[in-house]
């Protein structure tokens, strides 16, 4: 199972690699450029191809992250021709650096037709990857429903993808948090087979490339999103340990975007993630 965290590249991209292989981890997430901005950057093709080497020596699995400020459904064509340039920038040093594609939030509209950020969103996408032949991809994210409800169901994120002229490049982010804070998880009992049941039906799990793996700070259903450590939240060690023991088998990227003790490193919540998935993994 690949298991690991956020990084930061400061350093290089190959710097992140080398970070993640000293902490034991079997993939990580970083953000290939400024997170707080969609400026388009100039990177160093040596760099991230040393990156993706090392990655390959060491069966080591990465994602990439979209900047804070990209809106896929926004209705300002100004920032909508910015997230656009900036995800094909993403998109390409994603794909130097050997990773198996860019994460972005599903996307939230301001606007008084939600059908029109629906569409916004296929347009945005299909700019991005009109003449794109890459193999990474862009990988949405579903959302905890804090200031829009758009990308809180499987049927959303699935539909998306069916709409566009160029699917093959668009994969899933799940994240576990977002999920419970939206009501997507339900909180009850046997909510984990639920929500698998429906995805399973609509086919989300076959197009599914990464997971966020965050508890949630607050009770499921009330659509806030603030993360908490594995086990230490409102989800808990039991829920974790039954989405697990199906994650697994899914053989895709598993990363921690949980808050880092200070002084202190991800190392021992990745090695308590690849217990729990063990422990479940037996008869």
């Amino acid at each position: 199972m690949y298991i690991g965290c956020h990084l930061s590249i400061r350093r290089g991209y190959l710097e992140a690699a080398r970070t993640a292989y000293k902490m034991r981890a079997s993939a990580y997430q970083y953000f290939p450029k400024n997170p707080r901005s969609l400026t388009i950057k100039q990177w160093s093709g040596k760099d991230a191809a040393a990156c993706a080497a090392f990655c390959r020596e060491h069966g080591i699995v990465s994602i990439a992250h979209s900047p804070y400020l990209t809106n896929l459904a926004s209705e300002d064509e100004g920032l909508r021709r910015a997230c656009v340039l900036s995800l094909r920038n993403d998109l390409e040093i994603a794909e130097a650096c050997g990773s198996l594609g860019v994460v972005v939030h599903f996307g939230k509209y301001k606007g008084t037709d939600p059908l029109q950020g629906y569409k916004n969103i296929i347009q945005c996408l299909h700019e991005v990857l009109a003449d794109w032949q890459g193999a990474a991809k862009l990988l949405i994210e579903n959302q905890a429903g804090e200031g829009s409800l758009m990308g809180t169901t499987i049927e959303e994120l699935v539909q998306i993808r069916t709409l566009s002229d160029r699917r093959e490049h668009i994969g899933f982010c799940f994240d576990t948090c977002h999920a419970y804070a939206s009501g997507l998880w339900p909180a009850e009992p046997g909510g984990w087979e639920k929500l698998q049941a429906a995805a399973e039906r609509l086919g989300y799990f076959d197009h599914l490339t990464a997971v966020h793996l965050n508890d949630s700070r607050y009770a499921g259903g009330l659509l806030k999103d603030r993360h908490a450590m594995i086990g230490k939240g409102e989800i808990g060690e039991k829920r974790f340990r039954e989405s697990l023991r199906f994650l697994r088998g899914l053989k895709v990227p598993v990363i921690l975007e949980t808050p880092v003790p200070y002084g202190g490193s991800h190392a021992p919540e990745i090695e308590y993630v690849r217990a729990l998935a063990e422990i479940d993994a037996k008869p």
